[in-house]
């Protein structure tokens, strides 16, 4: 089924007339209404100004709803570029699918247009408590290509979930509960059965366990969400696929640290035994090499205190 649907994808080129990095970003149909300008599924980088994660878009007869306002500035304006070449409908919503900075750094230049801006509550207490911090890092990285950029907090917030019927479009914003990171949020079209599913699942890189993931939630959230029975993910790194991908690099992956370290604690193991934990079958997923011994070592450092 993974095959067909990428097949079905029509990819759509950025104008090569302009400069790279003023260009319209390339994205692809993901359905007749709904887009996606897919990050690379690396770290953000000076030469991708940032744009490691999907940004996603979709037009109807009464304006443009955008999912992941963008890492910075420049990055908001490519992506509203893309939308400019498919449609004449302005841009009236943008949500952030949590409160990491490739998610709300463009919220600036959104808000500029007069874009209603909207995430989680728990999104909005992050950017709020740590949006400046996220915004030097993602300049240090990026450096001229984060010029104008600013912290902006959405105004409209969302506890558990948030329904608009935009031209004729049923569109959900869907707290599952804890998973990746605080506030993550995904965008469900009910009507076609697509989920933009933000960081609560992934297929083509590794996921990363921060200081404050909740494993066990995720686990749990990530089982509550495929519930709706959704035909394509939308991923919030690398290309749009099916429930059986995310679920094996996502819940399973997760369940499968989980089960070993609880073998280990059991043995009377210490952190060395999860960072020799075998992960080898996730290796050749992209920052396999950047993520997976950290993985091991703070689902254990989590669990270690858990079980006094």
């Amino acid at each position: 089924m993974k095959s067909l649907i990428l097949f079905l994808f029509t990819l759509i080129p950025a104008i090569p007339t302009l400069a790279e990095d003023l260009a319209p970003l390339p994205v692809i149909r993901v359905a007749d209404n709904v887009y996606s300008a897919i990050g690379e599924t690396g770290p953000p980088t000076y030469d991708n100004g940032g744009h490691n994660n999907n940004l996603s878009f979709i037009v109807t007869s009464e304006g443009v709803f955008v999912f992941n306002g963008g890492d910075n500035n420049r990055l908001a304006r490519r992506l509203h570029l893309s939308i400019l070449s498919l449609t004449d409908q302005p841009v009236v919503w943008v949500a952030d699918e949590n409160g990491q900075g490739h998610s709300f750094l463009g919220n600036d230049y959104w808000r500029e247009q007069g874009v209603r801006l909207i995430a989680h509550r728990d999104a909005i207490a992050e950017i709020e408590a740590k949006g400046n911090q996220v915004l030097k890092r993602m300049q240090a990285i990026v450096l001229e290509k984060g010029e104008g950029t600013k912290v902006a907090v959405p105004e409209h917030t969302v506890d558990s979930i948030w329904s608009l019927n935009l031209g004729g479009t049923l569109i959900e914003l869907r707290s599952f509960g804890a998973a990746h990171s605080p506030g993550d949020m995904s965008l469900w079209l009910p009507q076609q059965k697509i989920l933009i599913s933000g960081d609560i699942a992934f297929h083509q890189r590794l996921l990363a366990i921060f200081p404050e993931t909740d494993v066990a939630s995720w686990i749990e959230s990530f089982e509550l969400m495929a519930t709706l029975g959704p035909e394509i993910i939308i991923p919030g790194h690398g290309q749009p696929t099916d429930i059986q991908s995310v679920r094996w690099a996502t819940q399973e992956y997760l369940q499968y640290l989980t089960d070993e370290i609880e073998q280990i604690l059991d043995n009377d193991g210490g952190l060395d035994d999860a960072y020799a934990i075998d992960q080898s079958a996730y290796a050749h997923l992209n920052t396999f090499d950047e993520l997976a011994v950290k993985n091991a070592g703070r689902l254990f450092q989590t669990m270690e205190l858990e079980a006094f």
